[in-house]
């Protein structure tokens, strides 16, 4: 890939106050989706939803951000987050069926009144690992000075230590996706091809009551496949979640790991490619999907209007519900999703800052929501309706709203990942793994 020596853009005061705005309105999701006796935040805002526990470790990320911005006061702040962890560290942990979590991990999604496992799901390692990023943080925030902050860091302590990482091995090297006490271990393992297991292998390694030896990671590491799209060369994964999820916490610029340095680019630069490439993607619009072009992008995991067949316009096309759309292999439905565009600011603030502005401008894509942006629309399914962009997500969902905010203010301030710089088990995750350079020098 070419270097672009072209001055960077410079964000105008107007623009500021339009994120600042969109990053506003998007945090008010996890104001009004909660459970206010114990913190628990909604999955999505579709009736009955459960909690999902990836969606509280961006609630307690997304406290700091609303401390930082003056949303609400710093003693509201550590209010809301004890509240939430004491919840979690008090709620049942064994192999009963209906518990909150096991071994230190939790269900993927819990019911919002009781905290006990719901739908049958899986103990989930990811879903954990995206909770227990949000539970450092605030660890690592919050300064300790008073009896409230005193007790969010020792909680967020016990509830790190407490992560049994050795035996989601399952005697392998690699961790596993998650476990049932029906039937146990799924058959399924953190070893195959890019994905957001960074966060998962880094905690685990830097764990100092249940650390996993870097056997694992080294040998996932190797999968990643290198690919040439748009004359850009990059790790490939086609969802733009994957080269976002991550670095919502972990801040990877400058510093590398065995294959950054086989590869001569860092995990940063990564998905400030991968972002350049769904954007081509759009401008090429292979498929002759609706309204794909320069400023309207965002292909990954999202909600989508429904598994169908249907001819469009003399096409045939197949569409679908809940599912991780990628390019350029798919699959693609045309369903676009702008938090996705947004969650990649700090990546590529200017081509982000225009999607955001179409967004709003031309699609009026918050017009029709609660909390800032639609969670996805999809202008070429044949939605019966006043709007001109065809089908839009009736639902929002946390995992959406939360990167949203983390990531808005990472780009302003670098807040959520000079947070995470300052925690010794991330530190010595990333130097178990293998990283250097950058700011992990200087630690």
């Amino acid at each position: 890939m070419k270097e672009n020596n072209k001055t960077p853009y410079k964000f105008t005061s107007q623009d500021f106050a339009l994120i600042n705005n969109l990053q506003k309105e998007t945090f008010e999701y996890f104001l009004k989706e909660i459970n206010p006796k114990n913190g628990l935040i909604k999955d999505s805002t579709m009736p009955k939803s459960p909690c999902s526990v990836a969606g509280l470790g961006m609630c307690l990320s997304a406290y700091i951000v609303a401390d930082k911005n003056k949303y609400f006061s710093r003693k509201e702040a550590a209010q809301k987050t004890l509240k939430l962890l004491r919840f979690l560290y008090n709620a049942p942990q064994s192999s009963e069926k209906d518990a909150t979590g096991y071994k230190g991990f939790y269900y993927h999604f819990i019911d919002m009144k009781t905290g006990k496992r719901a739908w049958s799901c899986e103990l989930s390692t990811i879903d954990t690992a995206i909770l227990i990023a949000g539970v450092l943080t605030v660890g690592n925030y919050f300064s300790g000075k008073n009896k409230e902050e005193k007790e969010i860091c020792q909680l967020a302590e016990n509830i790190y230590r407490r992560v049994d990482w050795q035996w989601a091995l399952n005697g392998s090297d690699f961790i596993s996706h998650g476990w049932k006490p029906e039937t146990g271990f799924l058959p399924y393992n953190w070893d195959d091809k890019y994905s957001e297991a960074h966060l998962l292998y880094i905690f685990a390694m830097g764990s100092p009551t249940f650390p996993i030896k870097n056997k694992g990671y080294k040998k996932w590491i190797k999968t990643f496949e290198w690919k040439k799209l748009y004359n850009i060369e990059y790790f490939y994964a086609g969802p733009l979640f994957i080269h976002q999820m991550s670095q919502v916490w972990l801040d990877f610029k400058g510093i590398t790991d065995e294959i950054n340095k086989q590869s001569g680019i860092d995990y940063f630069e990564n998905s400030k490619r991968a972002t350049r490439v769904q954007q081509l993607y759009a401008i090429d619009n292979p498929a002759h999907f609706f309204h794909y072009n320069e400023d309207s992008w965002g292909f990954t995991a999202s909600n989508g209007p429904g598994f169908c067949k249907m001819k469009v316009n003399g096409i045939q096309r197949t569409f679908y519900d809940y599912i991780a759309r990628g390019i350029p292999f798919g699959p693609d439905d045309g369903t676009i999703s702008p938090w996705a565009a947004v969650t990649s600011l700090p990546f590529a603030s200017e081509i982000v800052l225009k999607t955001i502005k179409h967004s709003i401008d031309q699609l009026e894509l918050k017009e029709h929501s609660k909390y800032g942006f639609d969670a996805s629309f999809n202008p070429t399914f044949p939605e019966i309706g006043a709007n001109p962009n065809g089908w839009i997500s009736p639902w929002q969902y946390s995992l959406n709203q939360g990167p949203v905010i983390l990531m808005i203010e990472n780009f302003k301030t670098g807040l959520i990942w000079k947070t995470m710089r300052k925690c010794p088990y991330v530190v010595q995750g990333l130097r178990v793994a293998g990283f250097n350079g950058g700011w992990l020098n200087t630690v």
